[in-house]
């Protein structure tokens, strides 16, 4: 009966004395841009590790950045996660820009490698561009709150954390650390586990002591099919597969029954479909690819002189330009990829119209008009009429002078199924 009585006060007492976190530490890497995919293995990982009571989950970040919406994400998960959170930018000479700065922040503890960096996460338009007006002030704004809010959290430097957004500051680790934007200078896992033994963390109303001196450290990694989509979600990726699908589409249907590139063209259009659902897709970049592979399809049916290649082009490079919204720079088609492809498929649809050109020109060499000028041999006596023997057939044919069985005649007219010819000897003489 006694120690039902305190039972209730040593509820309210062992919160507040601090619980020791024991237990495996989840690891998991993201070297990566932040998109879906990214965010779907650290919010995979923090489920799985609040499930199975982790002492700790590490995230190993290094990135250039990513979609806003996918780190809101990620830190709405990682303030909610009952697990302590470590994110350590690594390995050692890692990149954590733009995106990464806000989940580097958000973090329980923060951790960088010695020769690592971070920062530089002043947002931008989207291709890369410096928002003016009204509308950059306020997307300056809500991302300045947005970070002054994670770092105030944790007690980290709100003013310096805010330069990184309003004045794109980047910061080393040192740098970082001396201005109290991270806890901990760590070069490899071990050494950062040995750092975060003893160290208290708030999680909501509970103050958690971890003990990860020595812990056994599970990895978590992403699926294979997760890892191909990965690979597939980045703009270049996903480009230079449309675009190939695309020119595939195009042999195919100017010239049937190739096969080939219209089987490569559907998987590679197929694959590019795949990236382009986790990626922040412009309708209308990707309505003007379309429309420019209609008007180079077009241009074999229609005589235009040319303008609807034209219009082809430019179609192709607008759609280009515009395909991906996002106002990180990180998630836009190279420049130079764009150049190069398009370069490359104005080549090859040219080449393309001038082969179908060329061939318009050409003599027909089938049906009636085939016949006219062809050669045969007489099979019977053509007196005037007779049987010749033109392209593996028998034909019925007269001839205003007489042939005689074996001599060669030339075909001048086909009168219904009758063929009109002469002799050569004839043409010969003239």
């Amino acid at each position: 009966m006694c120690c039902r009585r305190f039972l209730p006060l040593l509820l309210v007492l062992v919160p507040l004395l601090g619980e020791p976190a024991r237990g495996e530490v989840i690891l998991a890497r993201v070297h990566s841009v932040i998109h879906p995919i990214s965010a779907e293995l650290m919010l995979d990982t923090l489920r799985e590790a609040d499930a199975s009571g982790a002492a700790a989950v590490v995230f190993e970040l290094s990135t250039p950045g990513g979609l806003m919406s996918s780190t809101r994400e990620i830190t709405t998960a990682i303030l909610a996660a009952r697990t302590p959170v470590v994110v350590w930018v690594a390995p050692d000479g890692a990149q954590n820009a733009s995106a990464g700065f806000y989940v580097l922040l958000a973090a329980d503890v923060a951790a960088m490698a010695p020769n690592a960096n971070t920062g530089a996460a002043h947002p931008v338009g989207g291709q890369g561009e410096d928002l003016q007006g009204t509308l950059g002030e306020k997307v300056e704004q809500d991302a300045a709150a947005n970070i002054r809010a994670l770092a105030g959290r944790t007690g980290r430097n709100v003013q310096l954390a805010e330069q990184a957004v309003v004045e794109s500051r980047s910061f080393t680790a040192r740098e970082a650390l001396d201005g109290k934007l991270i806890e901990i200078i760590a070069a490899t896992l071990p050494e950062l586990l040995q750092a975060l033994d003893g160290r208290k963390v708030r999680k909501g109303d509970r103050e958690i002591t971890l003990q990860t001196a020595g812990a056994t450290v599970r990895e978590v990694e992403l699926a294979p099919l997760r890892k191909l989509l990965a690979w597939l979600a980045h703009p270049n990726i996903a480009y230079i597969l449309l675009m190939l699908g695309s020119l595939g589409l195009y042999i195919e249907l100017t010239h049937p029954g190739a096969i080939f590139p219209g089987v490569v063209g559907g998987i590679c259009l197929i694959l590019a479909f795949f990236a382009l659902s986790v990626l922040p897709v412009n309708v209308a970049g990707l309505a003007l690819l379309g429309l420019a592979l209609v008007f180079f399809i077009a241009e074999i049916k229609v005589v235009s002189h040319g303008l609807l290649a034209a219009g082809g082009v430019l179609s192709l490079v607008l759609g280009s330009l515009m395909l991906f919204k996002t106002a990180d720079a990180v998630l836009q088609v190279s420049l130079e990829i764009i150049v190069s492809l398009v370069v490359f498929t104005v080549a090859v649809v040219g080449f393309l119209l001038f082969m179908v050109l060329k061939a318009r020109q050409a003599p027909v060499s089938t049906g009636r008009e085939g016949l006219l000028t062809e050669r045969g041999t007489a099979r019977t006596p053509l007196a005037p009429r007779g049987k010749v023997f033109v392209h593996g057939e028998l034909w019925d044919a007269e001839s205003p002078e007489p042939v005689a069985v074996g001599e060669s005649v030339e075909i001048v007219a086909i009168h219904n199924l009758t063929l009109e010819v002469r002799p050569l000897r004839a043409r010969a003489s003239v």
